[in-house]
Parts: structure tokens; sequence; C-alpha cells
């Protein structure tokens, strides 16, 4: 056959030696593309620092988001503003947003009634807007503002909640907000909606990078390793060790991803080639990758603990104006780093021997080992892919978000989504999927209750199946 003399000629050394030389490239990769992704800052910000509220832009965000933003208003502050503990008391700051700027309410006066609607105190504001009425312990009370004491130009957004009833302080003190201004609730603009299209398009690209790995271990395995999702959490928890041991977060990736390839190879070393080798069913194979992924979670809570973690990298982090969209510059490096990958990855499948091996023993193993290529070999490099690639993803994820010991299994379900979707075996399918179910989950929450978005995308994917039951990239198979 014309397929075996193609595949006759393949080296497994020189595949490896490519596959090394194509990994060395990637750190470097990722620094150019770290210090592109740096050109999105705000002109005149340090490395690190937080950009002024001046150099935030105004576009991406509804104006409920924004007098969030700009009019917030902590404790930390308010016992600035005191000059000491609260103690007992009430407090507040009066802001409104007024051509994007914050104004604060001076002059205004809020009173403070007990439940038997005896007075217990009065403060106006100063120019700051702030107000702090001292109680005389815990209790229900009623805080009031007194509508005519507002300054000209400005209103509460709604009339009938100048009086907040059954406010419960347990704690000695609490916070109360008065909303200010016309209720901007509900309206978004074009920006709104290219930046929730731009967040989608992220976590599709970290899907993306995340289960390219699911789908080649089932192409050249016909194994549906449910253990994937914790491939994907031990390569941001790996991450987050040496970051808080001292190692800069950026050295940390290329660092995790190695130990993640290495894990991933072991784990084929161990487990599943003994596995094959006893020739026990897929089925089987599959169960028993539902129990290590069980095991293996437990033991990351044990160790790591049950609570959300932050890489170094993540803190400061705030929205800012690309265009259209709002993003945050861990958002831009993010999108860059997986698009830079996921070319790499297509180059070394479509482009190299080691991929036309990867091909070949995917399509028909018995007929590529005839041909010269060690299938056990291939085989284990592309665990080690798919675990240096699934590090990667639960890095990405947490640079967004945060490092849990159960973050894998948050994504698995719609990695398997974005694997299904593409066409199972086919790793540029699962690409294409996973950006699809990406973007389907996020815009779905303009028009959806967020609690619903995953539904969303599930309906998509039986949609499309039922037009093209392959997939959108897979190959159409005869049976019987």
């Amino acid at each position: 056959m014309g397929v075996s003399s193609r595949f006759h000629s393949v080296r497994t050394g020189g595949k490896i030696h490519h596959l090394l030389r194509l990994t060395a490239l990637v750190p470097a990769l990722l620094l150019s593309v770290l210090v592109v992704a740096g050109h999105g800052s705000p002109a005149g910000a340090a490395p690190g620092q937080e950009p002024t509220e001046a150099e935030l832009g105004d576009g991406g965000e509804t104006a409920e988001e924004e007098e969030a933003r700009v009019c917030a208003f902590t404790k930390a502050q308010a016992i600035e503003v005191n000059e000491g503990p609260l103690g007992s008391s009430i407090w507040g700051r009066l802001c409104q947003v007024v051509d994007g700027a914050p104004t604060f309410a001076e002059g205004v006066t809020i009173s403070v009634a007990a439940e038997d609607g005896s007075e217990v105190g009065e403060a106006t504001t100063g120019p700051d807007g702030v107000f702090i009425v001292e109680l005389p312990g815990n209790g229900i009370y009623s805080v009031t503002l007194d509508v005519e004491t507002l300054p000209e130009g400005m209103s509460l957004t709604d009339e009938d909640r100048a009086t907040l009833s059954s406010v419960r302080v347990r704690l000695g003190d609490q916070q109360v907000a008065f909303r200010l201004g016309d209720d901007g609730r509900g309206s978004r603009s074009f920006s709104d909606y290219a930046t929730v299209v731009a967040k989608g398009l992220r976590l599709g690209l970290i899907l993306a990078v995340a289960a390219v790995g699911l789908s080649l271990v089932y192409g050249v395995t016909g194994l549906t390793n449910f253990a994937h999702a914790e491939l994907v959490t031990v390569g941001a928890i790996i991450a987050y060790a040496l970051n808080a041991a001292g190692v800069p977060f950026w050295l940390t990736v290329p660092m995790a991803i190695v130990a993640g390839a290495a894990i991933g190879w072991g784990n084929d070393l161990v487990v599943w080639r003994p596995l094959r080798k006893r020739r026990l069913a897929l089925l089987s194979m599959m169960v028993v990758s539902i129990g290590l992924s069980l095991a293996l979670r437990n033991f990351f809570q044990i160790v790591f603990g049950p609570e959300g973690r932050r890489y170094t990298a993540s803190s400061g982090q705030l929205e800012r104006s690309y265009g259209p969209f709002r993003l945050t510059p861990n958002d831009v490096k993010v999108i860059a780093i997986s698009i830079v990958v996921l070319v790499l990855v297509t180059l070394l499948l479509r482009r190299t021997r080691l991929g036309t091996a990867i091909r070949a023993v995917a399509d028909n193993p018995d007929l590529a080992e005839s041909s010269g290529i060690a299938v056990n070999r291939i085989v284990a490099v592309v665990w080690a892919l798919c675990g240096g690639l699934a590090a990667l993803g639960g890095i990405l994820y947490g640079l967004t978000l945060n490092v849990k010991f159960d973050m894998g299994f948050l994504l698995l379900l719609s990695m398997f989504a974005a694997v299904v979707l593409g066409g199972l075996g086919s790793a540029p399918g699962a690409m294409l999927g996973a950006i699809t179910i990406g973007i389907v989950q996020e815009t779905s929450g303009l028009f959806v209750d967020t609690a619903y978005k995953f539904v969303v995308a599930l309906l998509v994917l039986i949609l499309v199946l039922l037009i093209r039951p392959q997939g959108i990239l897979g190959q159409r198979e005869r049976f019987g």
C-alpha cells in the first residue's frame, strides 16, 4: 500500500529529537509574546505598577460596573477617614459618577433610628461624601438620607429607597449604600458585547490548550481519560508552589510545563502501558481513569487545601481599553500565549515527521508498527505532550481566576464537549470546538442567567451533532 511506503522511512529518534527542538523554542516564544503583550499597558505605567483611574480608559463596562469601580469604598478607607477604629457605627459614602468621574455628595444629612423609632444619631457628609454614625451597640436600625440636603444635580436612583429599614448590625459596624444618579443597570453598549466575546475567546483558547492533549490521547489509544482533569490541576499547583517559593511567576510556567510533561509520560509508563499490555478493554480503562481522577482530586485537596489561591502575577490586575474591548493585561497575555502554543501544536502535527508518525499511529497502529514506527514510544511522546499542554492550560486558567484543587474537574465537561464537538481524535477539531464552547458559554450569559450558560453550550453541541454526527472536523466512519 502507498500508506506503508509513506511511513516506512520514519525514524523514532529523529522524531523525538525534532520534538525536543520545538520544545526548546517554547520559552523563547513565550518571552517574546509577553514583551509584545506588555505594550498594551498604559503609557507611563511601570512594570507591576497599578494604573491610575485616568489610565484605565472608558470603554467596555456597564454604567453599574463603572460606578462600582470608581465609587468603591472599603472599610480600610473608612478607618483612615475616621483616623482610627470605627467602633459601633453605620458608615458609607455618597458618590455619583458624572462624566466618568466620581463626584461626592457634600453636606447631606444621614440619620439613624433604632427599631422602636427613637433617634440614635446623625451625621453630615464632608467633601469626600463619607458619613459615620456612632451606635450604642449591635441591633436593627433604620438609616435615612435627607433628600432635601442633596447637592444640586444629584438625586437618589430610587426615591423610595431614601430610608433603609431593617439594617442589621452584628459585628460592631455596618456599611450602607445609597445609589445616586440614573439607573444604568441593564443597559449595554457595543463595547460590553465585544468584551464578553473577547473573554469567551479567552476561555475557549484556554480550553483548547487543555483539551488538545485529551483529543490526541484518544486518537492514539482510544482512551477516554477522565483523569485528564488532574493533569490540568497539577500544572497549576506546581506553578503556584514554585511561585510561592519565590520563583518569578513567568519563570514557573516553562518549569511547570516540563513537570507536567514528565507526569504525563510517567502516567503512561506506570498505569496505561501495563494495562494495554494486558489488553484491558477500553471501557475498563475508562473506569480506571475515573478512579484515578477521584483519588488524585482528594489527594490535591488534602495537600493543597480547599481554598482558592492566586499567583503573584494575578494581583493588581485592572481592566483597560484595547479598542472596543476591556481586558486585563493578563487576559491579553493568556490569549497571545494560547494562540502561539496552538499554532505550534498544529505545525508539529502537520509539518513534522513526529506529527506524521502520531497521525499514522492514530489512523492504524498495526500498520504504523509494521512500517517501522515504534508505537509505544509515540504513545509515550503523546502522553508527554498531553501532560505539558494540560499543565499550561491549568496555569492560564489559574491566572485568570485562581488555583484550586478541583479546577481541572470544573473544566472537564467543557473539555469533553469541545473534543466531541470538534470531532473525536481530531486535534484541530478539539481546538475549534473549544473556542466555540468558550464563546457560547460566555456570550450566553448576556441573555440568560449565568447559572445556565453551560446548558446553552451543551444545547449547541447537541444541535451540531444532530446535523453533523462526526463533529465539525471529524471523519465519517462505517460500522458493520
